[in-house]
């Protein structure tokens, strides 16, 4: 193997072949810069939420463009009782129009709180490059602390614009859907208590278009036909080593938004070790200003005041994350993450539960012996906490006192400022740029469009989950249906997985639809009037190496609405996905629905007051319409044998059903994103990430069918001296179950302060995922110099690093 190539594709494994017309700084310039438009856009929206909690109305309406429109309301068009929305343009009219509408439940005046629950976001980028349009689901909980409260649920249709460099709101449009109070909960604001459908801005061909494709996007016609034409050209190309700093910017925002996303499904099920894992070994919990000792020690004792490790009969401890912004610093060793988390916290067996809505602040490091991002200091700044029968329309039951003082607010993040190279460089390189041979130009240009392939992927993908989630909350069965692969398949609750989105479309239409209709129309379904909405955020997105294949892990928050008021409360399941590049779109390969871990009975009882679901059925759950049963025979049930273990518990599996109070299993497609360890509850699934494809259907795997199996977790990369050998070292690479190391290879490299000034051997691991390489030279390394060990990574598993610090 030729240094060259290796010293390119570190961290990053071997370059793939790629058609050479898209290898140009032309060419990856447009693609990289459509990719960051995309995440400055949702970042822009989030932040406009983040800056509502607290009243910031001057900073809200500074994220409009210069003559930006901000209509708020019904409209007469979509279907709604009447036309009355409001229209403001420009800033300082938009300023004053959000500071007149929240009134004195501003987030500011003690008590009041102003939370902006707003994501599921689903960006089309015009082929320009300069204007994109948004679709996000949206929900408000409001309290001036006097005893007023509102509760707002909606969704946005927004238009967005690039205006010196950087992205603005042009038209941001909130449709509301539902709005109420909190001692009687919200229903419908539809003509005669329906919901209508708020048109989309996308079409079903544009849902999934990749945002790299060749250097050419998909042609938004009126047909939706997905011709390719070709983008213009940007103004000035960036440099290869600017392409490659940039491209790795992505890469690592992805690391810490999985990281931190997948920190909170620990805590909902008070996994403690595997939450203490993803720390430091001085990190640090802060909350309200008030820091534990550092260490696991310290981190225990803040975790032990939520509850015991695990969860025992009738206990909840839910807390979604909502509009995660992440800012990685310039030379890629800091970041910290901001967001939302709202608590949803319960004990049936006292009947007591609680509301609890922080603003987290988290601070990662890279770890740079192990290339992986570990949290340094866990950061809560509590909005407020209140009783759920009372509800926080009083000022919750945290008011502010001398010992607990307000916390000094954190900075609010949404640009790409940071993206630029600041004392910064790949971790080496073979030749100064000037000095750089034709063909090393090449092999980078290949890898950073293969490693721009992966962060595109992450944002194609929860373009496609927000697509499915919204079609699935307006019955648009033909069309969450053609989301899916042609091999794709999808699990209808309660019976079963079917294959091809026409079968996953007739079995939907079958459920919902009226007698021999297949096309649906909202007269036609109940679900118009009671419509219980996902939200399928808090995403953990893992990228196969080619950036073809996707596993997705995602919440599935439904929140209820119908025409009778405070009728309908909460629910909490999960999707396990995978997703695939077809065709060049992002299209949906399986998807796997767990649900319900927990529930409402209804908004008055919330979830600490629920009648338990008792089933002891011996045959799977039937949907039965005036189809043919046959119709909705599924292609593989929950009740297969291969599947017994891992769909015991749920509705139609294999009997006790669990359902709240009852704590159900909850299962795990990747390991610890630290630690590479199982989950410390012993309930993973995977690889394959597919859940049918163990045992029941293999056939189905993404292996079986040309695509890549994301890798499961990070790879460990250990070393030590061979017994009885003064020169040679041992490497031993290891992943989680059915991830072989196998071919990938290996070498070691001496770092002298960070300078790398000798190399040692290179070689592949073995089927038993060790090699022995030798040192070069006697004496080639000392004993205080650490020893980087590089694995390049293979098809199963990422890239990883080692080190040795001390010779024996």
């Amino acid at each position: 193997m030729k240094f060259a190539v290796i010293s390119l594709v570190l961290w990053a494994g071997i370059a793939l072949a790629v058609d050479p017309g898209v290898l140009s700084v032309e060419n990856l310039t447009q693609d990289l810069l459509r990719v960051e438009s995309v995440r400055e856009i949702k970042n822009i929206q989030r932040t406009y939420a983040q800056l509502a909690q607290h009243g910031r109305w001057k900073g809200m309406a500074s994220l409009f463009a210069e003559n930006g429109i901000l209509r708020w309301g019904k409209g007469a068009g979509d279907v709604l009782s009447t036309s009355d929305a409001s229209s403001i343009t420009g800033r300082p009219a938009i300023e004053n129009w959000l500071q007149q509408e929240a009134g004195d439940m501003d987030g500011i005046n003690p008590g009041s709180l102003h939370v902006f629950m707003s994501d599921m976001p689903v960006i089309t980028l015009a082929d320009d490059g300069n204007t994109a349009k948004g679709r996000w689901t949206a929900l408000r909980k409001l309290g001036n602390g006097k005893g007023a409260t509102r509760i707002e649920g909606g969704i946005f249709e927004n238009e967005y614009v690039s205006s010196g460099g950087k992205w603005k709101i042009s038209l941001l449009r909130y449709y509301p859907l539902y709005a109420g109070t909190y001692e009687k909960g919200w229903k419908n604001l539809g003509l005669n208590g329906s919901l209508p459908v708020i048109s989309y801005h996308y079409t079903l061909d544009q849902a999934g278009v990749t945002l790299l494709h060749a250097g050419r996007t998909a042609s938004r016609s009126k047909e939706g036909t997905g011709t390719l034409n070709r983008r213009s050209t940007p103004a000035a190309s960036l440099s290869v080593d600017e392409l490659e700093y940039r491209v790795a910017h992505l890469n690592e925002e992805d690391e810490v938004r999985n990281l931190v996303h997948g920190m909170g499904y620990y805590v909902d099920r008070r996994m403690w070790p595997d939450v203490i894992s993803l720390f430091t070994s001085n990190g640090t919990i802060t909350v309200q200003n008030n820091t534990s000792p550092a260490g696991p020690a310290g981190i225990q004792s803040v975790l032990n005041r939520m509850g015991p490790e695990g969860l025992s009969h009738g206990i909840l401890n839910e807390h979604p994350i909502f509009g995660t912004v992440v800012n990685v610093s310039p030379d890629h060793k800091t970041a910290v993450a901001r967001g939302l988390e709202i608590g949803l916290i319960g004990d049936d067996n006292a009947q007591t539960g609680q509301w609890q809505f922080c603003v987290f602040h988290h601070s990662l490091v890279k770890d740079l012996d192990t290339g992986t991002w570990k949290i340094q200091d866990l950061r809560y700044h509590r909005l407020l906490f209140a009783d759920y029968a009372a509800g926080w329309g009083d000022g919750g039951i945290l008011p502010a006192s001398s010992l607990d003082p307000p916390p000094v607010l954190p900075p609010y993040y949404q640009s790409t400022e940071n993206r630029r190279p600041v004392q910064w460089r790949p971790f080496y390189k073979r030749y100064p740029a000037w000095e750089e041979p034709e063909e090393e130009t090449r092999d980078r240009l290949a890898n950073i469009h293969r490693l721009l392939l992966r962060s595109s992927a992450y944002d194609e993908s929860e373009n496609t989950s927000g697509s499915y989630g919204f079609y699935i909350d307006d019955i648009r069965c033909s069309d969450f249906a053609k989301l899916h692969s042609d091999r794709g398949h999808k699990l209808s609750p309660g019976i079963g997985w079917y294959y091809t989105p026409d079968a996953i479309s007739l079995s939907c239409a079958s459920r919902y639809y009226r007698q021999n209709s297949t096309t649906y129309n909202p007269s036609m379904s109940s679900l118009r009037s009671s419509v219980p909405f996902h939200w399928r955020l808090q995403p953990v997105i893992l990228v196969s190496r080619d950036g073809r294949s996707a596993t997705l892990r995602t919440r599935n928050l439904q929140t209820g609405t119908s025409r009778t008021q405070g009728s309908n409360g909460w629910m909490g399941g999960m999707y396990h996905d995978q997703l695939v590049l077809e065709n060049g779109k992002r299209k949906l390969w399986s998807i796997t629905i767990d649900e319900f871990y927990w529930s409402s009975r209804n908004w008055t009882a919330g979830w600490a007051n629920v009648v338990p679901h008792v089933s002891n059925a011996t045959t799977p759950r039937r949907w039965m319409s005036r189809r043919q049963s046959n119709d909705l025979l599924p292609d593989v049930s929950l009740r297969h044998p291969a599947l017994l273990e891992r769909e015991t518990g749920f509705n139609g599996g294999p009997p006790p059903t669990v359902s709240w109070p009852g704590v159900q299993r909850m299962w795990w497609a990747y390991r610890n994103l630290v630690t590479g360890a199982m989950p410390s509850d012993s309930s993973y699934w995977g690889p394959p990430g597919c859940v049918p494809c163990r045992g029941a259907k293999p056939e189905w795997a993404l292996t079986a069918n040309g695509y890549q199996e994301p890798p499961s977790g990070p790879t460990i990369v250990t070393a030590d001296w061979l017994e009885g050998s003064g020169v040679d070292i041992e490497v031993t690479v290891k992943g989680g179950p059915e991830e072989s190391a196998r071919g990938g290879w290996v070498q070691l490299v001496l770092d002298f302060n960070g300078e790398i000034t000798k190399f040692g051997e290179e070689g592949p691991v073995g089927e038993d995922g060790k090699v022995v390489l030798r040192v070069r030279g006697p004496g080639a390394f000392g004993t205080t110099v650490p020893i980087q060990v590089f694995y390049f990574g293979n098809e199963n598993l990422k890239p990883g690093k080692g080190i040795m610090r001390d010779r024996k």
